[in-house]
């Protein structure tokens, strides 16, 4: 992996500290900029599948959303200081890869998934 700048680490954590803000909005804003690009992606969430829509106030959205931001600032910050990323103990590469292959997620997704992420941060 090639390491971020100190401008592009900045403008992560920048992101992670406005999303902390308001982490019931935002998680709203992303799900459904995901679904509105990729509809079929909502069966791939568990916490969506039997909704219509995005459900509000859905403390298990709100806490993958956080967790998915989370990650992103976490790596950033290895990024900038090591060049590399370490995944934590209590979740291993291997087990999220087996996570995204059963539920059928394609580099398609993670490209819409990033777009949305970068889209929150710029506003």
């Amino acid at each position: 992996m090639g390491s971020f700048s100190k401008k592009q680490e900045d403008l992560v954590n920048s992101s992670w500290e406005a999303f902390k803000q308001n982490i019931p909005h935002l998680s709203i804003v992303f799900y459904s900029s995901i679904l509105e690009k990729v509809p079929i992606a909502k069966d791939m969430f568990s916490f969506l599948k039997d909704c219509d829509g995005i459900p509000l106030n859905n403390p298990t959205l709100e806490a993958h959303a956080e967790k998915i931001f989370e990650m992103i600032r976490d790596s950033a910050i290895q990024l900038g200081a090591k060049g590399e990323v370490e995944v934590a103990d209590d979740i291993t590469l291997e087990y999220l890869g087996y996570v995204h292959i059963q539920k059928g997620v394609t580099d398609y997704h993670f490209l819409v998934g990033n777009v949305m992420h970068i889209y929150l941060i710029r506003g």
